[in-house]
């Protein structure tokens, strides 16, 4: 038969072997799968990933696959990738790729939910567990080039609920080894339950985004594998017909090449940004710029003193979902440059503790908030490989004082060192685990690919 795209896409996931895995990818996408562990541990802290793992422990009948953080405490495979995916993303704290999207939450917990369902005779080793990751990782990539509208900061899907879906059907399918047919079965099932507007945004159901298209892609392989079929050109465009070309206005699929010597997993030629602070990654860039202009700004006063600023300009793209003047909830929070500048001035860092009730509704925040003027220059465009912040303080004196940040630390032009992302990690694990059990997780992840049974971790 012709090939069609969708059917170089099961040949690739069918295809792919740990030798066709450089050691850059590797050793970035370890580097994801720690830090996603990590972003799951504190995330198991939220009120909406206890309100997930209520609702799941009302079905959890075949309780065999581990929750983040709640030791003892074990649910369904499809439950448990749901439950994980949704503590990964509760903080808006997990890793985020260009096109735009949080590729490690929506794969990561259906692979370890799998490893876990799997018989003993069939658990998949180590290498076995990072290849499927990468696949599921790959798919997201290049699903997300197939349309220029996904380059930029997105308006109607939220991306991880779209292609994450298919990257967690794939990685899932490449852990149960499915066959090249059911491979594209999974595909197709995956696309029917994919999609999340991004009206929920700054909600607590966003993170239901993440936990849905983790678990609903292991479902879809675990329907494949047990004879399910679907539209097998799911992912090419038919005219009159869509496929995945439903979730973009600009679509123009490729065929994806086999694995070997020809192909090059997107991951080689781009890194991953790993957020400092739990919100969204937009919020990166004006805190750097806050954070530069607030040190102009003692050292022209000797101190931080609110009283002497008459405005503060924030230069930012257009986003309406993150542009938020007074948000009054912790997801809101996270999703307003107005707040996450606001703070970085007021405390000079954004952390964990930025975004709890008493830090959101301190009355001297509230009071730069109400100082602050948005503008949108035309050069500044929504997207995470081009866009820039920028804060200026206009003073009553007259002077003005500018900080501007082009590239934040964390972003894929200026990877976290080993050493910050070690620290993050730490820190998020620390909040449910003891010192012991964190440096554990270390040493399995930096040596995957000599574990001989992936359920251990």
């Amino acid at each position: 038969p012709e090939e069609t795209v969708t059917s170089s896409f099961a040949s690739f996931i069918h295809a792919a072997r740990p030798e066709h895995l450089s050691q850059t990818v590797r050793q970035r996408s370890k580097r994801m799968i720690l830090d996603s562990i990590g972003v799951g541990l504190v995330g198991s802290t939220t009120r909406v990933f206890d309100i997930a793992l209520r609702y799941c422990r009302l079905y959890s009948s075949v309780a065999v696959s581990s929750v983040y953080g709640k030791p003892g405490v074990k649910l369904s495979p499809t439950l448990a990738a749901f439950t994980n995916g949704v503590a990964t993303h509760s903080m808006d704290f997990d890793d985020t790729w260009h096109p735009a999207t949080h590729p490690s939450g929506a794969v990561l917990p259906a692979l370890l939910a799998a490893s876990q369902m799997l018989p003993p005779s069939t658990k998949p080793n180590g290498l076995d567990f990072l290849l499927a990751f990468n696949v599921g990782l790959e798919v997201q990539g290049r699903l997300m080039h197939f349309s220029t509208e996904a380059h930029d900061i997105p308006k109607r899907f939220h991306p991880p609920s779209v292609v994450g879906t298919l990257g967690s059907a794939a990685a899932t399918a490449k852990l149960l080894s499915l066959s090249s047919a059911q491979c594209c079965h999974a595909l197709g099932i995956a696309a029917s339950l994919a999609g999340a507007p991004m009206a929920n945004a700054a909600t607590q159901a966003k993170p239901l985004h993440v936990g849905n298209a983790t678990r609903l892609g292991l479902e879809a392989a675990l329907l494949a594998a047990r004879g399910m079929e679907a539209n097998p050109l799911i992912l090419d465009d038919i005219p009159g017909c869509s496929g995945f070309s439903a979730f973009y206005g600009v679509y123009q699929p490729k065929p994806l090449s086999a694995p070997g010597e020809h192909h090059e997993f997107l991951l080689e030629k781009q890194d991953i940004a790993f957020k400092r602070f739990p919100a969204h990654l937009g919020m990166h860039w004006v805190v750097d710029a806050a954070l530069s202009v607030r040190n102009l700004f003692i050292n022209y006063a000797g101190s931080f003193s609110p009283s002497l600023i008459r405005s503060i300009v924030l230069k930012i793209p257009v986003s309406k979902y993150i542009n938020r003047p007074f948000p009054s909830s912790e997801h809101q929070a996270r999703h307003s440059f107005q707040f996450n500048a606001c703070a970085a001035l007021l405390d000079g860092e954004v952390g964990l503790g930025s975004f709890s009730e008493s830090s959101i509704h301190r009355q001297e925040l509230r009071e730069l908030l109400d100082k602050v003027v948005v503008e949108h220059p035309e050069d500044n465009v929504a997207n995470f490989d081009k866009m820039y912040g920028e804060v200026a303080l206009l003073l009553h004196s007259g002077d003005v004082l500018t900080g501007k940040c082009d590239t934040f630390y964390g972003h894929w032009r200026k990877p976290l060192s080993k050493e910050s992302l070690l620290k993050k990690f730490r820190s998020n694990a620390s909040y449910v685990l003891p010192e012991e059990k964190i440096e554990a997780i270390i040493t399995l992840v930096d040596n995957l690919e000599n574990l001989s049974d992936s359920s251990q971790l």
